[in-house]
């Protein structure tokens, strides 16, 4: 058995997201087929709950839409033209030791996600996309916004999220990673639906102060706090 979670938009404007975990049985295995079990099990055991139609978001969901918002295959325009969402995120990782890698822009998701520099240079303290400087509290504010960017533009295809109830990814555990693609898919259906997309697509400090009040099970007091010291020039990146 296994369990991954559901990720339910809220539109509340205290709570933007709600995560679930749904427990179900685990099919083994790195091929597609099984992970395809997998994305029905979990989708039938939340189905008991009441939590249906659900969107998968990876290259793995039968659905195209899913499909194409997985961040692998989502792209973002940039000055080295278009990028993938994955590639653009590797690559503006800042450590103690190095980074930005700017070179992963141009590599291939799984070439970027994989890069040995991510792993060798040390404790993550920030990220710069195109002189962008993000601090690492709020903790999946940059993931999101960056996510957010690249679909800012398609509005209207976006109205096809109205109808699922919540969204997932089979890929993503929860105790291995914190940005989810299918979370962020949740806070931008919640930000569409309370009309807070163009007030939180601003600013940085717009996005930052509409999301920091979302879940992950931290003290929002405190990432406010490490993001205004952040501003006021305490530090080039916010630390945890």
């Amino acid at each position: 058995m296994a369990d991954r979670p559901v990720f339910i938009p809220l539109f509340a404007r205290d709570q933007l997201v709600k995560e679930i975990n749904f427990e179900f049985k685990w099919n083994p295995g790195f091929a597609s087929v099984q992970k395809k079990k997998n994305i029905a099990a979990l989708h039938e055991s939340a189905k008991i709950y009441g939590s249906t139609p659900l969107l998968e978001v990876s290259s793995k969901s039968e659905i195209l839409l899913g499909q194409r918002l997985s961040a692998f295959n989502l792209k973002i325009e940039t000055e080295f033209g278009k990028i993938t969402v994955e590639s653009a995120f590797q690559g503006s990782k800042v450590f103690e030791k190095g980074g930005p890698y700017t070179d992963l822009y141009t590599k291939t998701p799984k070439e970027a996600k994989q890069d040995h520099r991510l792993k060798s240079s040390g404790k993550l303290v920030g990220f710069d996309f195109m002189g962008s400087k993000w601090p690492i509290i709020p903790k999946t504010s940059f993931y999101d916004w960056l996510y957010i960017k690249s679909l800012y533009p398609h509005r209207d295809y976006l109205k096809r999220l109205y109808k699922y109830k919540g969204f997932t990814d089979i890929e993503f555990n929860p105790k291995k990673s914190i940005n989810c693609q299918a979370r962020t898919c949740a806070l931008l259906l919640s930000l569409m639906k309370l009309n807070l997309l163009e007030e939180a697509m601003k600013s940085q400090s717009e996005f930052i102060k509409i999301v920091s009040k979302d879940s992950l099970h931290k003290k929002h007091s405190e990432d406010l706090q490490q993001f205004k010291l952040f501003k006021q020039g305490a530090g080039l990146y916010a630390s945890s």
